[in-house]
């Protein structure tokens, strides 16, 4: 489809010739008499790609309509032209928005050459921005309980800074989704992301993975290589595990940070390089910092902004729409039909206390997608522990809290279930007042349903 231009000129001629030379070139011209007829077209379904706008016209002038024009769509590149054209007029026009400006005469080799290249930056921004909306869609993250509601709203007040992030959690609650949606939501978003495993490194290779290495640093290195660091300027590194790092590894991430620069293993030459680090870990590295194990002024640096992913057994309302999501995804990706998560298993995947969080519920609903044969995943479905209500996973290895909150989630459900879902029957059957019942299902996350 030929992209449309608009010609917006008081002379006739001018408009005539500019649309005959246009058409030939394969646009489709649309003319305007004045700045107010050029504004009207910008409002009618067939919208112009850009625009030829004259500055000296009756009425309201050129500059005045770019302003305006500008207001209505900011994204339209805007060519300006003038037979009067000062050096103070065009630099105004650019201050305002305006692509380029071309003086009359007008050249017609440097006129398609700008329109050329104004569509071309047109179309590659209109790109990037779709690029980037999907990757905020493929790295989103799913759930509207409170905590990640806040998260979710921090990542969005600090991504487009540049300060370094801390993120901490345990397994699996998904601190790499954090890192990269403050990575493309920030303005290195153009830039790489480069992640970094600190814990899947042998410790012997980690600052040659980190730093880059020159040829014959050591046994092995038959040729130069980059070094992650390097590989990541002007995006972000992110560095998962970070507590895994040596002390000495610590201290030449520590001089990075404060010096922007590195030597490759075995090298002399000072590298210089402009990286964001977001930096994650399980551990905790106030007491990694007491028994000697990490720097406690790498913890300072890192620890600009610090955000925390809560494990999912803290976010049980979440479940239903992690769980929804990734059996979609699932379904998908084999090409199965759609399958329907029954309320009475979807009460049980609430239930549990997913030791392995967000991925253990993820590798599940796999599972579950392409070993269950019929359109709906029920409660006979699920494996033992997650069927049990998660009893069998309080009893091991978790804390007294994490018991009683388990047993009671199980155990509300079960009477709920009993009752028919009717919070006022069940309040009356286990001898609690309707307001506390609510109030210790609202507290469990625990979402009232009908089959």
């Amino acid at each position: 489809m030929a992209e449309r231009v608009l010609i917006v000129d008081d002379e006739e001629s001018i408009r005539t010739s500019l649309a005959g030379l246009l058409a030939d070139e394969g646009y489709e011209p649309v003319c305007a008499e004045d700045g107010e007829v050029g504004l009207a077209a910008l409002a009618r379904p067939q919208r112009p790609d850009l625009v030829l706008l004259d500055i000296a016209m009756p009425g309201r002038d050129g500059i005045d309509v770019l302003e305006e024009m500008r207001r209505v769509r900011p994204e339209l590149p805007i060519v300006m032209m003038s037979g009067h054209g000062t050096i103070e007029t065009a630099v105004r026009a650019t201050q305002l928005g305006a692509y380029d400006f071309i003086e009359k005469p007008l050249s017609v080799e440097k006129l398609l050459l700008t329109i050329q290249h104004a569509l071309d930056r047109t179309r590659l921004e209109r790109e990037n921005t779709e690029l980037r909306a999907r990757a905020l869609r493929a790295h989103e993250i799913l759930g509207e309980s409170e905590s990640m509601v806040q998260l979710k709203r921090q990542i969005e007040v600090a991504a487009p800074t540049n300060g370094w992030v801390l993120i901490t959690g345990e397994n699996g609650t998904g601190k790499e989704l954090v890192a990269r949606q403050v990575h493309v939501q920030s303005r290195r978003a153009a830039g790489p992301f480069v992640e970094v495993n600190c814990a899947a490194i042998p410790e012997e290779l980690i600052e040659s993975e980190l730093f880059g290495h020159e040829k014959g640093a050591f046994t092995g290195a038959l040729q130069q290589k980059i070094g992650k660091f390097e590989l990541a300027h002007r995006g972000t590194i992110f560095l998962d595990e970070i507590a895994d790092m040596s002390l000495k590894t610590q201290a030449k991430i520590l001089r990075i940070l404060q010096e922007h620069k590195f030597e490759r293993v075995g090298g002399t030459e000072t590298i210089e390089v402009d990286v964001r680090v977001i930096a994650a870990t399980n551990k905790s590295l106030e007491k990694e910092i007491a028994e000697g194990r990490f720097r406690e002024d790498l913890y300072y640096r890192l620890a600009v902004i610090p955000f925390h992913v809560p494990p999912l057994r803290e976010r049980a309302s979440d479940i239903p729409v992690l769980a929804e999501a990734f059996a979609e995804e699932f379904c998908r990706e084999s090409g199965a039909r759609s399958k329907k998560i029954a309320s009475r298993a979807m009460n049980r995947l609430q239930a549990y206390s997913w030791p392995g969080n967000v991925r253990e519920l993820r590798n599940l609903l796999e599972r579950l997608v392409l070993m269950t044969p019929g359109p709906t995943i029920g409660e006979a479905d699920l494996p033992d522990p997650v069927r049990e209500g998660g009893r069998a996973e309080a009893g091991e290895g978790a804390t007294l809290e994490e018991a009683r909150r388990s047993f009671e989630r199980g155990y509300l459900l079960a009477r709920l279930e009993d009752h028919g879902w009717n919070v006022a029957r069940t309040a009356e059957a286990i001898g609690l007042a309707r307001e506390s019942l609510w109030r210790k299902i609202r507290a469990l996350g625990i979402e009232v349903q009908r089959d």
